[in-house]
């Protein structure tokens, strides 16, 4: 397996933040009640992870070793003001609904863990990519949450798509369930819980299937 496919599986499965690591679980709970709302904070949050592997594995060999978290902070604060400035002036309706959250992704510890425990000691290329790849993963575990979410609070898919593409997509809404009358515990912060348990549950599941199945050839060849 070469460098950059272990990088990018180890983001997106392996080691997810969302399923394995359990780290960033405040927006986990707080915008995956819709798949738009938690597809955009973790493509925003993506980004901030690509851009601070990049430049702290840039700048690294010149950060002293005793202030380096201090620095990491800093850099991190200035690439999400970027990005929040960013979406306030081309998505201003998104960033209103998702208020704080977008900020507090500054506090996001796996944003800082992946900066120490990667970047600070990797290339810039292969800091960008774990970054990109593990803020893809984290995306990934939102939108599934989101849609599990949405789909049992309300019945429909993709609700709010007006906030990022304008009030042409106001209609593209997929209602999946008509004249559905809600689960108000999936729109709840339990829900989030109980759906990011389920995610867990499923990826353990697979994780055990495919070890078995790796696992039988081995027993057969010790038994002939």
């Amino acid at each position: 397996m070469t460098p950059q496919r272990e990088i990018l599986e180890n983001g997106l499965w392996t080691q997810n933040p969302g399923l394995v690591q359990l780290l960033g679980l405040c927006p986990l709970l707080a915008v995956s009640g819709t798949v738009v709302n938690a597809v955009s904070l973790g493509l925003a949050t993506a980004l901030v992870m690509a851009m601070t592997g990049l430049a702290v594995s840039a700048a690294r060999n010149l950060i002293p070793p005793e202030i380096r978290i201090p620095v990491f902070v800093l850099v991190i604060a200035v690439l999400v003001t970027v990005v929040d400035l960013l979406m306030h002036a081309y998505v201003h309706d998104l960033y209103l609904v998702l208020g704080i959250f977008v900020p507090l992704i500054v506090t996001n510890c796996i944003v800082l863990a992946r900066a120490e425990a990667f970047a600070s000691k990797q290339g810039p290329l292969a800091s960008t990519l774990d970054g990109l790849a593990m803020g893809l993963g984290l995306t990934a575990v939102l939108a599934l949450l989101g849609a599990l979410r949405e789909l049992a609070g309300k019945g429909t898919l993709l609700s709010g798509l007006h906030l990022v593409f304008g009030e042409g997509a106001r209609g593209w809404t997929v209602q999946v369930l008509p004249d559905y009358g809600g689960f108000l515990l999936a729109a709840l912060p339990p829900g989030a819980f109980i759906g990011l348990g389920l995610l867990i549950a499923a990826k353990n599941a697979i994780d055990r299937r495919r070890a078995l199945r790796r696992m039988a050839p081995a027993a057969l060849a010790r038994g002939a």
